[in-house]
């Protein structure tokens, strides 16, 4: 099964790495890194880089296509070249997800036109503008769509793909194998559960990444600065 996540500079990490730490362990899985031109990306903070292997027109048919998110997002909303290809590749996939903001490339393709969609806390509003329905859940299952919340829900969702791929014992077996077994020590994870003011310093935090990566920068300040 040819599995394609497609990368670009801006990207959240975990959006990307967490899904292919799942879905690399399917029996038969070939997980691609893809984006506009083949070599190197760099994520949000510039601090770590992927590498994609191959260019959109070399895999324009992907069995399974992970969209990562990140505040790149924005800008790509409006970038043909990746829209034309999610486009061209839904229309031929098996299962068609998303991690993050990766849902608002996905609403911006035409793709959750009518249908149920989840996507990070701060950005589930965006949905709606493109006939998305937003959900304030973990991840949302519509048909061969597969939307997750923020970041670290995209592990939730490959797990999710997996046992519809496989089975459920087969993802229970990667969920041990990578030793998934969230124990938080903060109850914060979530807008509802934060205290006021860590949910005031995300929200400011994020405000001024996104005017970071609007402004064509990739090195900005984290949630703790």
């Amino acid at each position: 099964m040819n599995i394609a996540i497609p990368i670009f500079d801006g990207l959240t990490a975990l959006d990307a790495v967490g899904p292919y730490e799942v879905l690399s362990r399917l029996p038969g899985a070939e997980v691609r890194f893809i984006a506009a031109t083949a070599g190197p990306i760099r994520t949000e903070t510039g601090m770590l880089g992927l590498i994609a292997d191959a260019s959109f027109e070399e895999l324009v048919d992907p069995e399974v296509i992970v969209v990562p998110g990140g505040h790149a997002t924005r800008r790509l909303m409006g970038d043909d070249h990746i829209l034309d290809w999610l486009r061209r590749a839904h229309q031929t996939s098996v299962w068609t997800t998303s991690v993050c903001t990766g849902s608002l490339l996905l609403a911006s393709a035409g793709i959750l036109e009518g249908l149920q969609a989840t996507c990070h806390w701060r950005s589930l509003h965006i949905l709606a503008d493109y006939g998305g329905h937003p959900l304030s859940e973990r991840v949302v299952e519509q048909g061969k769509v597969i939307t997750a919340a923020g970041v670290s829900a995209g592990i939730d969702m490959a797990l999710t793909l997996a046992a519809r791929i496989a089975d459920e014992q087969t993802a229970q077996a990667i969920q041990l194998s990578i030793e998934y077994d969230p124990q938080p020590p903060f109850d914060s994870g979530s807008p509802a559960k934060a205290p006021k003011e860590v949910l005031e310093r995300v929200k400011a935090a994020g405000a001024r990444r996104e005017a970071a990566a609007d402004a064509g920068s990739t090195r900005v300040d984290q949630a703790s600065s």
